[in-house]
């Protein structure tokens, strides 16, 4: 990476996708600098992480839809989410909120997502420490994030906040920027700056980072219309899925924060 894509004149950054996402982080870290990578896939990776986190449950992000899938999931002991496709007509938990919150017992569940699984086992490779943010989550991520960065004070780099819209993929592999994803990282970019505002000023914040949080400005009072009408919440509600749209809109409600450690999220609670 370039020093002109790093974005390194800030502490909080904002890339699209896995590839950025790792090489904005090995950037960062090569520099001396601490870093926290914020994975924000709204629909629907991180708010399941987030509803799981709720009910206290560990979640094991795996990388692929594969049929490693299955062994991963039974050396952890675990409950393998299937795609939603299957879990319409077998039952059981898929890569949808709702299942997760309308299962029973739950400790350790495996989620195969090949966006934000694939972003979290790339970030911690790189050397990031992760979160999980949703919409559900972002002011307590905001709020880790405060206690994070003072943990850093007597660094010798500045730290960098590295944020993560997951995006989606066409047919073909590439990514296709998901508005609600711009919308979810805007979200925690401004309540993350609404709460450092004492330290605020045009080092905090990119010009990538600052254009998300102005996205988010413009649909934060309408946010249940502007989830249900994007492209991707038009084809969860078209496809039978309206109440996973809804679960990703539920702005606040948890104060859970989903942290990385050992290839697992569990709840840091405040």
């Amino acid at each position: 990476m370039q020093p002109w894509h790093s974005q390194d004149q800030h502490v909080v950054r904002l890339d699209w996708g896995p590839t950025a996402a790792e090489e904005l982080t090995a950037y960062a870290v090569a520099s001396g600098s601490p870093v926290c990578a914020v994975i924000v896939d709204v629909l629907s990776f991180t708010t399941c992480v987030s509803v799981a986190a709720d009910r206290g449950t560990t979640v094991h992000p795996y990388p692929r839809r594969d049929d490693g899938a299955r062994a991963f999931a039974a050396e952890r002991r675990a409950t393998l989410a299937v795609p939603r496709s299957r879990s319409r007509a077998e039952g059981g938990v898929s890569l949808s909120p709702s299942s997760i919150r309308a299962a029973d017992a739950l400790p350790d569940l495996v989620l195969p997502s090949p966006n934000g699984s694939t972003i979290a086992s790339g970030l911690a490779g790189a050397g990031a420490q992760v979160v999980a943010a949703s919409l559900r989550d972002r002011s307590a991520v905001a709020a880790w994030l405060v206690d994070w960065l003072d943990s850093t004070v007597g660094a010798t780099t500045p730290p960098a906040v590295v944020v993560v819209p997951a995006g989606e993929r066409w047919p073909d592999g590439s990514l296709r920027p998901a508005v609600e994803d711009l919308w979810g990282a805007g979200s925690v970019v401004a309540a993350l700056a609404g709460r450092l505002e004492h330290r605020a000023g045009p080092l905090l914040l990119s010009p990538e980072a600052e254009a998300s949080g102005t996205a988010w400005l413009a649909v934060e009072d309408r946010l249940d219309e502007a989830l249900a009408s994007c492209a991707s919440g038009r084809e969860l509600v078209e496809q039978g899925w309206p109440d996973d749209v809804a679960v990703a809109a539920e702005l606040d409600t948890s104060e859970a924060v989903p942290v990385l450690a050992d290839g697992a999220f569990t709840a840091y609670g405040r």
